[in-house]
């Protein structure tokens, strides 16, 4: 099996700043094709957070902020490619799907070398157009650790509880430890 990125949603921010979200669970690529037409510095709104940082869904073709190294079986690979091709012929104009399936499959392998982490690893996506064109950067997304945030509350015991749960547990425990 090879490793390649799975939409994963923390919260529902995707379905706010995304014109379109894609949904947790589908196989996603950097998806930066979608924008090879577009003026950065004319995108606005939805669809500029969209080139900034979206990831694309390979079945709903939604954005996604983050995404996780997931393992993918050759045959759910293949399908990926499969609509990634479709996509070309439908949206894109390629001229037919056998035309399509080399750039589909470039697409996915590309993909697939961006997931060459540990499994589960979280992965963002920053894309930015320059006067070189488009420059597109996946950073590791790496959980806060528990020792950097500041304790909320800490549980002591209640003097009364602790008095009452005694004599109870006396109580309960007589007869049984030779006490009378």
């Amino acid at each position: 099996m090879r490793k390649f990125p799975k939409v994963i949603r923390l919260d529902s921010s995707d379905l706010q700043v995304f014109p379109q979200a894609a949904a947790p669970g589908e196989w996603a690529v950097p998806g930066s094709f979608v924008f090879s037409d577009a003026k950065f510095e004319d995108l606005a709104g939805k669809e500029r957070l969209a080139f900034a940082h979206g990831w694309l869904g390979t079945e709903s073709f939604g954005f996604a902020a983050l995404v996780e190294v997931a393992e993918i079986s050759e045959a759910e690979f293949f399908q990926v490619v499969e609509r990634l091709a479709q996509l070309f012929v439908e949206r894109y104009r390629a001229p037919s799907l056998g035309e399509a399936l080399p750039a589909a499959r470039l697409e996915a392998d590309y993909a697939a070398a961006l997931s060459n982490h540990k499994m589960h690893q979280l992965l963002a996506m920053e894309r930015e157009g320059g006067p070189q064109g488009l420059v597109e950067r996946v950073r590791l997304v790496r959980p806060e650790r528990a020792s950097s945030h500041a304790k909320i509350w800490e549980i002591v015991a209640d003097e009364a509880t602790d008095a009452t749960d005694a004599t109870d547990a006396g109580e309960a425990n007589d007869g049984e430890d030779g006490r009378s």
